[in-house]
This record gives C-alpha cells, structure tokens and sequence, in this order.
C-alpha cells in the first residue's frame, strides 16, 4: 500500500489529503472514496473518522482519501471549494491511483457529513467555479454516504454557527445552506446512515433530507437504527474508545450496505 499526503491549497498547510492507495493487482481498477470527517465545522476527528474509515473501505475494492479541511479557520463556501479541490485531484489522479473516475464517492460524518452532502447538492456553486479551473460537474461525487449528517439549521443550528465562524447571519442564509433547500434533480445518489435517539446530531436532519430526495425524485438509501449515541463511526471495536454503545452489530453493517448500495447505481 502507498500513503501519500497532498496539499490541496499552497496558501493553507491546514488543507491536505491523506491517500491510501493498494497495490494494483493485474488489471483491476478500484473505486474512490473521499472521507470526510466531522468535529461541527470546529476541529477534524481524523483518529475515529478517517484512517479508520479508509481502512474499511479498501478491502471492498476502494482507493481512499481522507480530507483535512479549514474547520474552525475559514467560513463558507471555504470548505467546499477544499472539497471539490480534493475531488479534482482524485480525477486529474485516476490512472496513476488505479481508481475509475467515473466512481468517485463522497462519505462523511456528522459536519463532515453536511461537507459530504453540501458536495452532493451544491457542486454547481459560482464560488466554486471561480476559485477552481476545472469542467463543470467535475467535482460532482458519483454518489454521498451520510453518516449521522447534520444537514438543517433547523434542527443543527452549532455547526452552522460554526460554519460561519461565529458571524451573525440571516435566517435566509442559513436556509440556503440547509442541505434539505439545496437538493435538486442534479443532486447526486445519497446513502444516509443515522440513530433514532442521537443526542446531538437529532435525526429529523436526516429525515428532512430524505423528503427533499424523494420530492425531487434522487435515488437514496436510508437505515435508522433505534439505539446508538452520536459518534458511532464504524460502530465495532475499531472504533468504540471505550463507549460501548458506539459497538453495535447492526450498525457496523453500514460500511457493506453502503458498498451494496454503491455497486447498484
């Protein structure tokens, strides 16, 4: 396996990609992941929701990329553009990492999972044109794996406050980066992953999205599972630290179900 650490932004050190990429064997070409950690848009939980996550996803045939982005540091749209940089260089980088780029997918968590989402959604942004040359829909994911997402000021409102640094904004502003007002017929294929009783990140976030999907026709898959605190990750021991409701059978399924899922577009 090679590990490679990219910066994406010569202005900001802060802004990398950890890649992870098997040895070919004979002629076979592996999907990409862009893992996304969360932390609220104020820090990156890089030890339980990156190298854990990329690591799960290779033996399913998986080349993995972790993203390391401005949280805490910059406001929106920063964090996108980061994103959508970081899916450019997966592309421009498809035969030398041996990965289809045409099977490029997005998984994140928590912020990370409206990171993943707002990737999803919002990938035909002007901002994002202006900042970044590149082919239109070029940074558009094949598909998003959204693992308790915040996703609605409604019912998330800390990590937005986050997103935007602190900076008093208008309520029109946080509804236009509410994921559940950004889905379009363009949006891309989604995967949602959440709890019932999530203590932090409340689960009508993914509720909404899931009505947004539907009213616009977006092919989705949804698993609530009735009982795990915010944070679960892989939800096995890798990843539990101690907090043993962050083990659960059912929901360390996620990552095969959400490859399942992949393989069916």
């Amino acid at each position: 396996m090679i590990y490679k650490k990219i910066y994406l932004d010569k202005t900001d050190e802060n802004v990398y990609l950890e890649a992870y990429i098997a040895d070919k064997v004979g002629g076979f070409v592996r999907n990409a992941i862009l893992v996304i950690p969360g932390g609220g848009y104020l820090k990156i939980c890089s030890e339980r929701e990156g190298e854990p996550i990329a690591m799960a996803f290779m033996p399913y045939g998986y080349n993995a990329f972790v993203l390391h982005y401005s949280a805490g540091k910059k406001s929106f749209p920063a964090h996108l553009i980061e994103a959508s940089l970081a899916i450019k260089h997966i592309r421009d980088n498809a035969k030398e990492y041996g990965i289809n780029p045409e099977k490029v997918f997005a998984v994140g968590f928590s912020a990370g999972g409206h990171l993943a989402a707002s990737l999803g959604t919002m990938w035909d942004r002007s901002e994002i044109y202006d900042s970044i040359d590149m082919p239109y829909g070029y940074n558009k994911p094949s598909g998003t794996m959204l693992v308790y997402p915040v996703i609605s000021a409604q019912y998330h409102k800390i990590s937005f406050d986050n997103l935007f640094m602190g900076e008093k904004v208008s309520d029109e502003k946080l509804k236009a980066c509410s994921i559940e007002n950004c889905v379009s017929e363009n949006s891309s294929p989604a995967y949602i992953v959440h709890t019932s009783n999530d203590e932090i990140v409340d689960v009508r976030n993914s509720l909404a999205l899931a009505n947004a999907l539907a009213e616009k026709q977006i092919k989705f898959e949804m698993h609530i599972y009735p009982d795990a605190p915010h944070g679960s990750a892989l939800g096995n021991e890798i990843t539990k630290c101690g907090v043993e409701k962050w083990c659960n059978p059912s929901i360390s399924k996620w990552i095969e179900n959400a490859v399942a899922w992949a393989n069916s577009l």
